[in-house]
């Protein structure tokens, strides 16, 4: 941040000025969004009514200062220039779905494909039930035996020592005489 008051109100009327050149920017490119989404859609009729709107659009933001002269007669000739070999069928457009098109179109494939999903997705649930059931049987049985009293426990006598493993050791050579 400046210190001095001339440099702090400026940048504060930048920033102003900042918003509203985006401001005027994005009323520019929606209104050249909508002109081509109704070329794509070959919608001509529509393309015919929006293209003097569109034009006076970018001429406002040129006389704001925002873009160059040069750079908005570009963006002007290259619209006039799709529309007119739109009609002219020069160029064929291939007609741009919406997205409720689709969406009504991947409906049923869609449906199918969660259908599958829920099937496998109750076949993964089914069998994790099997192995929780087979575990606690498991466990069930485990405890059974543990406190059932007729079934005998090896005992363990403490007197009864276990022979230690000697390692092996290395032979000696025999002296020569």
């Amino acid at each position: 941040m400046p210190n001095i008051k001339s440099a702090k109100k400026r940048v504060l009327v930048a920033q102003k000025k900042n918003i509203e050149n985006r401001a005027l920017r994005s009323r520019m490119n929606n209104a050249i969004k909508k002109f081509n989404n109704a070329i794509e859609t070959n919608n001509i009729d529509e393309a015919e009514k929006l293209l003097p709107e569109t034009m006076s659009v970018i001429d406002s933001t040129v006389s704001k200062g925002v873009i160059h002269k040069n750079n908005a007669a570009n963006k002007k000739s290259a619209l006039a220039k799709k529309l007119s070999d739109v009609k002219s069928g020069k160029v064929e457009i291939k007609i741009k779905k919406d997205n409720k098109t689709i969406a009504a179109e991947h409906a049923p494939h869609r449906q199918r494909d969660r259908l599958c999903a829920n099937k496998t997705q109750e076949k993964r649930q089914s069998a994790k039930q099997q192995n929780w059931k087979r575990k606690r049987l498991n466990l069930r049985k485990k405890t059974q035996r543990a406190r059932n009293p007729k079934r005998k426990q090896p005992q363990i006598n403490p007197r009864k020592r276990q022979k230690r493993k000697s390692l092996p050791q290395k032979r000696k050579k025999p002296k020569k005489q």
